[in-house]
């Protein structure tokens, strides 16, 4: 009874390699697949390059003139005007080229997001199988501390700007996925039915029906998913990745305090400026 007592609690004071696991994991990836993650790696790169390169090509003025009108068009003159005041201001304290290059991370990382996140929340609430497997890896991607996905980006893309998108997307997934899901869930019964019966088939009853009932909820995954990526963008500067999350950084190292404000306050104004054009009404 002792031998056994004894083999038990050597049993569960015996460590698990866990991390060993994981890390041999990676390094079988990456020395059998790193010809495929170069060539992503290039992908992404040349698509935040080409994102960057757009953004940058007017003037300052201008590009502030062409924000404010779209905040117009979308939001009104109040928020045109707040949009004008704000990035003239990130303007005059000199965060300019930073915003940009933070602004080509988010539209890179908010459209892939998009992209996978969307259809997965339609797969998933027409398929009950996909729901039951993604639930936990949602639960797992929203509760796990966002520096934590820095690692695996840093281990398989390198220092970068690459490394901070991968990273952004991976956080900022989860909201359009769910989102989407509870949308399409909350649609009338009744519409659907009503669909069914005058003949729509599976592609009508889902673009017609509920696309449009779901799209609060999805407007609002995309709201969730711009500012979690504006979050993740600013950490990533701690893997090489650049934008007004590099100058946060510098005031960290150096506790300079006036860098610090200028650079956060860059960020507030723009977390600002995209929360009122893609969420709620001003």
């Amino acid at each position: 009874m002792v031998i056994i007592i004894n083999n038990i609690i050597e049993l569960l004071t015996t460590k698990i390699p866990l991390g060993n696991w994981v890390e041999n994991f990676i390094n079988f990836l990456i020395n059998n697949f790193g010809g495929p993650l170069n060539a992503f790696s290039s992908l992404i790169e040349s698509i935040v390059g080409g994102v960057e390169t757009v953004l940058a090509f007017p003037h300052p003025l201008v590009f502030i003139a062409i924000f404010a009108a779209i905040a117009w068009k979308l939001k009104g003159k109040r928020m045109a005007l707040f949009v004008t005041l704000g990035l003239s201001l990130v303007l005059n304290i000199e965060m300019w080229d930073p915003l940009i290059i933070t602004l080509a991370s988010i539209i890179t990382s908010v459209l892939i997001a998009l992209i996978i996140g969307i259809p997965v929340g339609i797969i998933k609430a027409h398929n009950r199988v996909v729901d039951l497997i993604t639930r936990p890896i949602l639960d797992f991607m929203q509760t796990i501390p966002p520096f934590v996905y820095l690692i695996p980006a840093l281990m398989f893309f390198g220092l970068g700007n690459v490394s901070g998108v991968i990273a952004t997307v991976v956080f900022a997934i989860a909201p359009p996925i769910r989102l989407t899901y509870l949308g399409i869930q909350q649609v009338d019964e009744e519409l659907e039915e009503a669909g069914h019966a005058f003949g729509a088939n599976w592609w009508q009853i889902l673009f017609k029906i509920e696309l449009p009932g779901a799209m609060p909820s999805i407007m609002m995954g995309i709201n969730q998913c711009i500012m979690l990526s504006l979050s993740m963008v600013v950490i990533s500067a701690m893997i090489g990745a650049g934008g007004l999350g590099k100058p946060v950084l510098r005031s960290l190292n150096t506790v300079d305090i006036g860098l610090g404000f200028e650079a956060g306050l860059g960020v507030v104004i723009i977390a600002m400026v995209l929360d009122r054009l893609f969420g709620r009404d001003s």
